[in-house]
């Protein structure tokens, strides 16, 4: 006969071990997935339930026994998402997370779980892709705690989720002109605006001459060129609300865009900044052979398109830009990249005083060199 309690109860089977049984939040009766070979533990058990419920920590034990590739799936299906986005995560889902988790209960992975997965990955892939796959994860498994699935994330380890990737060396100045000087003339605008407006490369794809106005010495950052795989094309938003920017434009580049605008720009008002070699939309994989060319005849063979982007971002950080000022010319909405460009600044200017510092030595020990030379040179 089952023992009366308070919270739940406790009755003695006829094997001579306990079972534990309590009523839940939801009214639903819930039985302990084991029994117990004494009173005490179920008791315990009992205890522990009871205080879940009180401090509004307790999911219903069959909440979790959904799949993670099901609720993975409809995770995705049920956000909205740029394209490239939802690529990307389609593709970190079933190379990277379907399959370990995919056959996995929620209520299932467990933090170990996880560990254990970022360690395997680590040895097969990049830093970077895992990284992104670790924050897909705890954002999927995240929406199950606010769904109240399982109670408590279990992606927690401490900036798996931000890849730490060596900052590239900044090439010099004089390199950017070979660039210039070395790209066929359909290109050179591009590798200026990539330079010294600090675009990316679907922003610069995605332009309009309605976007330029070079008379005020300014672009309007609106929009973007995807390519979506099989040679298509797609017209998305900027990466992010903050993509949405003006950006002013050196004085100095002006007469090459204005050149550009006339030889090679789309004719129509809205027409594009940048073309194909056939008219077409500009299409990063037909560049590629260009670019390979390019960076070879200039002595920088592992130089990618996206690193003119992190010269002008430098060389803004260098003038003295405010963290502000560098997100929003960068269109960042996250300070991590500014503030990485702000260390590299203050990286130079150390080094800078470093070698003031050296001149001043050197300065120094001249004088004092001086000084004891005359000190010791006897009156005629």
């Amino acid at each position: 006969m089952g023992e009366r309690r308070k919270f739940g109860n406790i009755r003695k089977l006829p094997s001579g071990r306990f079972q534990a049984r309590y009523k839940g939040p939801d009214g639903v009766f819930y039985t302990a997935p084991e029994t117990f070979g004494n009173k005490t533990d179920a008791d315990n058990w009992l205890v522990l339930r009871e205080s879940e419920i009180l401090r509004k920590d307790w999911t219903a034990p069959d909440a979790g026994k959904i799949r993670f590739g099901t609720f993975a799936t409809e995770w995705i299906d049920d956000r909205v998402l740029k394209h490239r986005t939802e690529v990307l995560y389609r593709g970190l889902l079933k190379n990277h997370l379907s399959p370990t988790f995919g056959n996995c209960y929620l209520s299932d992975i467990k933090e170990a779980d996880v560990r254990r997965w970022r360690k395997e990955r680590l040895g097969v892939v990049g830093q970077s892709t895992v990284a992104k796959a670790y924050q897909l994860l705890k954002s999927i498994m995240g929406t199950a705690v606010e769904d109240e699935l399982i109670r408590r994330n279990p992606c927690r380890i401490k900036g798996a989720g931000m890849p730490s990737t060596p900052e590239r060396e900044m090439i010099p100045l004089t390199k950017v002109v070979e660039i210039v000087t070395a790209v066929p003339d359909r290109y050179r605008a591009l590798v200026l605006l990539g330079t010294f407006a600090s675009l990316r490369w679907s922003e610069l794809a995605g332009l309009r001459r309605t976007h330029l106005d070079l008379d005020q010495g300014v672009l309007r950052v609106a929009g973007a060129l995807v390519e979506i795989g099989g040679g298509k094309v797609l017209d998305e938003t900027p990466k992010s609300r903050a993509g949405r920017r003006m950006v002013s434009i050196p004085p100095e580049i002006i007469p090459d865009l204005r050149v550009h605008l006339e030889m090679f720009a789309e004719p129509e008002e809205n027409g594009r900044v940048f073309t194909g070699p056939n008219g077409g939309p500009l299409k990063h994989s037909g560049f590629r052979r260009t670019w390979n060319r390019v960076r070879v005849a200039v002595g920088l063979p592992d130089l990618h398109f996206h690193d003119l982007r992190h010269v002008g971002n430098t060389l803004a950080a260098s003038s003295g830009a405010s963290l502000k000022e560098l997100m929003s010319r960068m269109g960042h909405s996250s300070t991590r990249a500014a503030l990485i460009y702000q260390h590299a600044s203050q990286d130079r200017d150390k080094a800078i005083a470093e070698a003031l510092g050296k001149a001043l030595k050197v300065a120094q020990k001249t004088a004092s060199g001086t000084r004891v030379a005359r000190k010791g040179k006897k009156p005629a």
